[in-house]
């Protein structure tokens, strides 16, 4: 059982990577299964242009947040869903960096403007920054997702980095977005990169799901995994390896297809539900440690997670045909499977150790692994599989 108390704004954070100093635990393990999602879930192309209707019921004032860029590509759908309520409309610039200065500042906007809904579209930063305003103006959030670049718009949590793009905290919520409305025409012209980036996302989602229900793990909302998170998990990796290269090909031209479609639901639905109610282990915790270099900030988020899932595989000691699957998934939708496809193949070996602390340390989620992992453990695990995507590139397998 978890009793949340009131606090002061980012007190409150129930995580296994973030700050968890104003939960309070009752003696004895919480047993509970929890299965957390959005209120609604709706996914079509041209879809954004019915924004309205969908969320006319959340509120009376509705603050529309997203980054200059993204705002101004959507103007013309944003503006024809509110083409007759444009007096309950107030836009905000997001500008960027999901933290906890930032928020603040949104959450000043929403309630000197008399807002009392939130609608967060653009990616994820946006998506958490939108999820945090939320929660601390106490009011409803859409989420609008304009790429299909990770699984966070499903999900009641939101990472908050510093002003310079390093990981601060991770702050899960009491609640999850009332609304998730996803525009796959959006997404089909976001581009193929920002697909891929996404399914490296929802490619951790089975693995490090698999990983917290064999160790009995909690998830992310405080309890222990259901079967049918369990099954949404497994569904999420299947639909990957069906539709990804199709997918990729539709993106690369703006195309929506019926792959692309079963590829964004399963970056986005599958991977965020299966992610938040089943617990994620290591491949997160690597990408999360190479957020420590400023690098990192060439790649996209799922990028790392990617070649961080590989990197459970070995550390986990994964048969080599499951590892040998991936790998060519990986290869096949232009996921990076080694650390020259990151651009860090040239850092040295002191910041290799600090992405290995930073890993390994203690709010980690690379600590739901049932034995103890070391940064040493980390390094070597990162280095062995460089090792075997450099192997793939130049023709090898590692199973015969």
């Amino acid at each position: 059982m978890i009793v949340w108390q009131s606090g002061k704004m980012y007190d409150i954070c129930n995580s296994n990577h973030g700050k968890t100093h104003k939960i309070i635990y009752t003696e004895g393990e919480n047993m509970a299964q929890i299965f957390a999602s959005p209120g609604r879930y709706i996914q079509g192309s041209g879809e954004l242009e019915n924004l309205y209707g969908y969320i006319k019921d959340m509120g009376s004032k509705f603050l529309v947040m997203g980054t200059s860029s993204r705002l101004k590509a959507l103007d013309n759908q944003i503006q024809t869903a509110f083409q007759e309520h444009t007096e309950q409309l107030v836009i905000e610039i997001f500008r960027g960096e999901c933290s906890k200065a930032e928020v603040e500042r949104i959450t000043q906007v929403a309630k000197e403007q008399g807002c009392d809904c939130i609608v967060g579209i653009g990616a994820g930063k946006t998506m958490d920054a939108a999820k945090g305003v939320a929660y601390f103006h106490k009011c409803p959030v859409a989420i609008v997702p304009t790429a299909a670049s990770s699984d966070a718009p499903c999900s009641a949590l939101s990472v908050f980095y510093t002003e310079d793009g390093v990981l601060d905290e991770v702050i899960v919520f009491d609640r999850s977005p009332e609304i998730v409305l996803v525009d796959t025409k959006v997404i089909a012209d976001a581009g193929k990169r920002l697909l891929a980036a996404g399914m490296g996302d929802a490619l951790a989602t089975y693995f490090e799901a698999r990983g917290c229900i064999e160790n009995y793990r909690d998830n992310f909302v405080g309890g222990k995994f259901t079967k049918s998170s369990w099954e949404l998990a497994k569904l999420c990796y299947k639909m990957l390896l069906e539709n990804g290269v199709e997918a990729m090909l539709a993106a690369e031209n703006g195309q929506v297809t019926k792959a692309l479609e079963d590829v964004v639901e399963a970056n986005t639905l599958l991977s965020g539900l299966g992610f938040e109610s089943n617990g994620v282990t290591g491949a997160h915790s690597v990408y999360y440690g190479f957020t420590v270099l400023p690098e990192h900030e060439a790649f996209f988020h799922g990028e790392f997670v990617a070649f961080g899932t590989l990197c459970l595989l070995v550390l986990e000691n994964r048969p080599s045909a499951e590892i040998d699957e991936v790998v060519r998934f990986c290869m096949s939708v232009g996921l990076p499977t080694t650390l020259a496809d990151l651009k860090m193949d040239q850092i040295t070996g002191e910041q290799m150790d600090q992405v290995a602390k930073k890993a390994t340390a203690p709010v980690e989620t690379i600590h739901n692994e049932p034995f103890t992992v070391t940064p040493q453990m980390v390094k070597d695990t990162i280095l062995a599989t460089d090792r075997i995507g450099r192997l793939y590139k130049n023709g090898g397998r590692v199973v015969y």
